[in-house]
């Protein structure tokens, strides 16, 4: 590596030092990056030998990707430039992950294009061309929103929403980008066969008793995992307890058998949203591997083994 100089520069000795191109020092002189500390008689560039380094720093950032402004932050941090380095670089990464997120979603669309008999590609690419890429969860939570009880508090929708609304797969197969635009269109339309399609728990819980409700729901709805993922028949025990115990404590009554055999039957006639959950489960679950358990499956895992101890 040449010694650094000991003294000024002119703007092409610092161009060849530092491997770039006079236009390249002149841009980055005009922009304020890189100061210069004199003008000769005729109105030649001046630089200090800080000026090399500062220059390599430059290039070094934008070979990385990072813009002007957050090259600015660093190089104005002073005392701080290390941890404007690391947020610049930190910003620049969540970026570039966006960025590779999309390109996989494209190339699985792509792909499911050109696998698709040819007769179904038009409207396939009408389904796939609603969503974007990535896609945005936004029209699934907007569907969730308006099918929750009114007024029920932030935090409850939150955590029901974080369950309900699954997030688009980072290295998509072409099912799961076929199953999460089918998703985003059954959202996007009223409730297929049903003009009120909240179950009956909304009309007879207030806000208050939902949120309660649909907190025990979610715990019941994860015991329930456990034997779904092992493949076992719906059966009763811990989870159907605590299924049960999550209505009666939000209609305000007694875990009895004639309760359990009244919220059989109410479960039973409540509108259905099965095909929304079957499109879950592809969207969440990679090809070739078991699926994944939803609210939905363990909820009809649930139903079933309340139905069973009822009947018996």
């Amino acid at each position: 590596m040449p010694a650094a100089p000991d003294g000024p520069l002119g703007i092409g000795e610092l161009a060849e030092r530092a491997g770039v191109t006079v236009k390249t020092v002149r841009f980055y002189s005009d922009g304020g990056l890189l100061p210069e500390t004199a003008r000769t008689t005729g109105g030649h560039r001046r630089y200090g030998p800080e000026a090399l380094d500062r220059l390599r720093l430059i290039r070094s950032l934008r070979s990385l990707g990072l813009g002007v402004p957050e090259i600015r932050r660093v190089l104005d941090a002073g005392d701080d430039a290390d941890r404007a380095l690391e947020d610049a670089v930190a910003g620049q990464l969540r970026a570039l992950g966006g960025q590779l997120a999309a390109l996989r979603w494209r190339e699985a669309a792509l792909r499911l294009v050109r696998e698709c008999p040819p007769e179904q590609r038009a409207g396939r690419l009408r389904l796939i061309g609603t969503v974007g890429a990535p896609p945005s969860t936004a029209p699934l939570a907007r569907f969730w929103r308006a099918w929750l009880p009114p007024r029920m508090p932030s935090r409850a929708v939150t955590a029901f929403l974080d369950a309900a609304v699954p997030q688009p797969p980072a290295d998509p197969a072409p099912a799961q980008v076929l199953a999460f635009a089918r998703l985003n269109a059954l959202t996007a339309g009223p409730c297929p066969g049903h003009t009120r399609p909240q179950p009956a728990a909304h009309r007879t819980a207030d806000s208050r008793a939902a949120a309660v409700l649909y907190a025990a729901l979610a715990e019941a709805y994860e015991l329930a995992g456990v034997p779904l993922r092992r493949g076992r028949a719906p059966a009763a025990g811990e989870a159907l307890d605590c299924f049960v115990g999550a209505y009666s404590t939000a209609y305000g009554t007694r875990d009895t058998p004639g309760f359990r055999r009244a919220l059989a039957r109410e479960l039973a006639a409540d509108p259905r949203l099965d095909q929304y959950w079957d499109l879950v489960a592809e969207v969440v679950t990679p090809p070739g591997a078991r699926p994944e358990p939803t609210p939905g499956t363990a909820h009809d895992w649930l139903l079933t083994a309340l139905t069973a101890q009822t009947a018996a």
